[in-house]
């Protein structure tokens, strides 16, 4: 994708800085780098790493520490410290510096749902390749179905 006024980054930057994320992981037990970068709905780009941990369960995905990294710097000074709403991830890029193409897992694809992710983008012999995220996950859960 190219980049517009609506999406001021290209699927190659989004993916770019991913693999720039990528390279701060902490994965000493799977040696599985990754990286995502988010394009939020207001243009700014949020980054996560995977970080491993000895006890497995207590690691975190990429996407997942992107996500949380997105909720902890929004801006909630006007809204007696609540986000306004939840917040809007227009695309997730993701970069696995040992594997390509580097999907989400079920748990980051139900993660990135909650923020209604619209496209994941992925490097198909070092080209972006998109997809709408229902793709990814179709039949999905989210807030609507409470």
């Amino acid at each position: 994708m190219n980049a517009t006024p609506d999406a001021p980054f290209t699927d190659a930057e989004l993916l770019s800085l991913a693999e720039k994320a990528a390279h701060h992981a902490w994965a000493p037990y799977s040696s599985f780098p990754v990286g995502a970068a988010l394009l939020l709905a207001d243009g700014r780009i949020v980054t996560g790493c995977n970080v491993e941990n000895a006890s497995s369960p207590l690691g975190i995905c990429a996407e997942r520490n992107a996500a949380a990294h997105m909720v902890t710097t929004a801006d909630v000074t006007a809204t007696d410290g609540h986000l306004p709403s939840i917040p809007q991830i227009k695309a997730v890029a993701i970069v696995g510096l040992k594997s390509a193409p580097c999907y989400p897992c079920g748990a980051c694809r139900q993660v990135l749902r909650e923020f209604n992710c619209e496209r994941v983008i992925v490097s198909v012999d070092g080209k972006p390749r998109s997809h709408d995220f229902a793709e990814i996950l179709p039949h999905s859960f989210g807030p609507e179905s409470l």
